[in-house]
């Protein structure tokens, strides 16, 4: 049966039910008797009946002799250029063929979604493609033929469906299916993608994809991201009015409507989370009473790069987005790159746009802040969710679960628990492949405190096993390929990690969990402002201009670090850039670590462990006791790509280098090991440090 028919079959059941106006009063006494009034003729309640309340259909039951009256049901709108979705709490109107939502109305609001902007730019997936990497991407809205999926009174799902053929060579070889659904009793509504290739079709990279809904600029004030990131947001015209800075994103508040926020910068990378930690983000209105406007994510499994993957959440707009694929935090390595004929398939989502409203949160919006992080509690318990109707969408019963213990061997005999690390299943690929994959699903979870882990609600496919733990450098891969079924449950038992180690520690500098957080991180400059958030708990790297202040604290000469002396959270900068002299140029920067060695062994090889938290465009240079000699010791060439300096990022994608250290190299007493970040060329070249050791001489 066709959606049109399903429809028709609904809209004459209804005819024949008889719709009446009923009000129930109930009064208890000793004999719990109820007095009823009915308006209208009087009738026979022991039938099911449509009661409807301004045009809000509920169904009036009776249950042992008592009358209750259910919660309104779901409905379709259908007209000619438009659908309309409601349940009598919200209503979501969309367009048709294209899917733009058009429309959010909740609360006693007409319209949450900024209606000052054209209908396909309130409420839109699109995606950001080409055929090569070195142009400009192209945006594409995913749209196009409407259709009916299920309309019951307790569930409507909704389709818009593009098709590529060989005749379209200039757009975007890709089918997408996106959906909405709406369910009975549920404050908002889902939103998920199918998209697929097929064998044959044409290469293409694809840079961006995502669900983006913007809010009225006029009532959405207050934007709140985690417990400790909630603010007072600027206005869309304060950036307007403001000065751009070094790039575009970045702008000075000179002359805010706020004037407390004058002399702020505002950038929509402040706003980045790891994929671990958003779960929820949005925003409150200033309407009485306030509406919270909620993207809730239940689940990264459909996310490209894994659990410290960064991406944006919201920003002024004031915009809500939902990031699936980006290059942000990583460069070329997140882009998705299909080559000529390779086929692809998967479903992105669902999301759920969640919508809270309470007139207490007047003068404290952390009450919708809370109301809905239960509700993300409650959606991430569901997932998988059994109410896509999708067959491509994978249900609960089509999955399996792996189970184990991880366990380190790191520098002793005795074994110890991975504890609070992240463990997960992901692509086949090598050590560490997960954080560049971009085109499979990855099932991640966080191990106890005595290493044990339990991956629930995996998709059957072949996978690898990969973790990172807190305090242990490098990544972990389990040596066999993991086969998940539907309905599987693996226990792989205790492993162990041996981490990258060739002998004892030496020195060592930082800590090793992929950021470089816990090393010095400045004030920004004078001229800007201290970015805060409304709790007054402010991520200090999450501020405009730090890296120009490595040219404020070392004008002329470089960092220089003693190992025994100097501490890393004070005098180790956070971020190796380069120094500006002026006129827009910048040079190249050598940092000097210095440390005593008492007895060296001319015969053996030491070894320099380099973890990188973070590179863009860079190149490191290492050298041993003779800063003149031409050829480094050891170079990692150009790398990096993830703008995790500019963006305020403190990591981007991790980098581990085990470099070898010929005893001759070293002497006994005060040695030098040169740092030099090789390329100058602008001001967001360099590399963030996680961890450095230097280790003995081998064992």
């Amino acid at each position: 049966m066709t959606g049109i028919e399903r429809r028709k079959k609904k809209e004459d059941q209804e005819m024949m039910i008889v719709k009446v106006m009923v009000i129930i009063i109930t009064e208890r006494d000793g004999d719990e008797k109820r007095k009823k009034k009915n308006m209208g003729k009087n009738m026979q309640l022991s039938l099911l009946y449509v009661v409807e309340f301004t045009m809000v259909a509920f169904t009036l039951l009776v249950v042992d002799g008592q009358r209750l009256i259910e919660s309104p049901i779901v409905r379709l709108d259908i007209q000619t250029n438009q659908v309309t979705m409601s349940n009598g709490i919200v209503n979501v109107t969309l367009s048709i063929p294209y899917g733009f939502v058009t429309s959010i109305s909740y609360g006693g609001v007409n319209n949450l979604l900024a209606t000052q902007n054209v209908e396909k730019d309130r409420g839109y997936w699109d995606i950001f493609w080409n055929r090569t990497t070195s142009k400009r991407a192209r945006k594409k809205f995913l749209e196009n033929n409407f259709e009916v999926i299920m309309d019951t009174e307790n569930q409507a799902e909704i389709s818009f469906k593009s098709t590529w053929n060989a005749s379209q060579s200039d757009e975007l070889p890709l089918n997408s299916d996106l959906r909405f659904v709406m369910l009975r009793d549920t404050p908002g509504f889902y939103t998920y993608a199918i998209v697929e290739r097929l064998e044959g079709w044409p290469l293409v990279y694809i840079e961006n994809l995502r669900v983006v809904f913007k809010l009225q600029q006029d009532m959405f004030h207050y934007m709140a991201i985690s417990d400790e990131r909630q603010r007072i947001m600027p206005m869309p015209v304060d950036r307007e009015t403001g000065k751009v800075l070094d790039y575009k994103e970045a702008v000075l508040l000179t002359n805010p409507t706020n004037p407390n926020l004058k002399g702020e910068v505002d950038d929509k990378y402040f706003y980045a989370s790891d994929n671990k930690d958003d779960r929820v983000h949005g925003w409150v209105s200033s309407t009485n009473p306030p509406v919270g406007f909620w993207m809730i994510i239940p689940n990264d499994e459909f996310r490209t790069g894994g659990p410290y993957k960064q991406d944006l959440t919201s920003h002024v707009g004031p915009t809500v987005l939902s990031i699936f694929v980006s290059r942000h935090f990583a460069g070329d390595d997140l882009v998705i790159k299909f080559q000529q004929g390779e086929p692809w398939k998967k479903v992105i989502g669902p999301v759920f746009l969640y919508l809270n409203s309470n007139s207490s949160a007047m003068d404290n919006p952390i009450i919708l802040w809370d109301d809905a992080k239960r509700r993300m509690n409650q959606e991430v318990a569901s997932w998988p969710y059994d109410f896509p109707v999708s067959e491509e969408y994978i249900k609960s019963n089509q999955r399996g679960m792996v189970r184990g213990q991880l366990l380190v061997n790191d520098s002793s005999m005795t074994l110890v628990s991975a504890s609070n690390g992240y463990i997960g299943l992901a692509p086949p690929g090598d050590v560490g492949s997960w954080q560049r994959e971009n085109k499979g699903y990855q099932f991640w979870t966080k191990t106890d405190a005595m290493g044990n882990f339990t991956i629930q609600n995996v998709i059957s496919d072949k996978y690898n096993l990969y973790a990172t733990v807190p305090g242990i450098m490098g990544d972990y891969k389990y040596t066999f390929d993991v086969q998940v079924t539907p309905g599987s449950s693996i226990d792989l038992g205790s492993l162990v990690y041996n981490p990258p180690r060739n002998g004892a520690t030496l020195w060592e500098i930082g800590v090793p969990d992929r950021t470089a957080a816990e090393f010095f991180v400045p004030t920004p400059p004078p001229e800007f402002n201290t970015h805060v958030y409304q709790n007054n708990v402010e991520s200090i790297f999450r501020q405009y201009g730090l890296w120009e202040q490595y040219s404020v604290l070392y004008p002329e000469n470089d960092l220089v670090y003693n190992v025994g002396t100097s501490n890393y959270s004070k005098d180790w900068f956070f971020a190796h850039v380069t120094r500006n002299i002026g006129n827009k140029t910048y040079i190249s920067t050598t940092w000097k670590i210095i440390f005593d060695l008492e007895i060296v062994d001319n015969a053996s090889n030491y070894t320099l462990q380099i973890a990188l938290a973070a590179a863009q465009g860079a190149k490191l240079q290492v050298r041993f006791n003779d800063e003149k000699v031409v050829e480094p010791h050891f170079t990692t060439g150009k790398i990096g790509g993830d703008n995790a300096i500019a963006r305020h990022g403190i990591h981007g994608l991790y980098f581990l280098y085990s470099i070898e250290v010929k005893g001759n190299l070293l002497v006994n007493g005060t040695n030098t090991i040169f740092l030099t970040q090789a390329i100058a060329t602008n001001p967001f070249q360099g590399v963030m440090y996680d961890y450095l050791r230097l280790e003995g001489p081998h064992q």
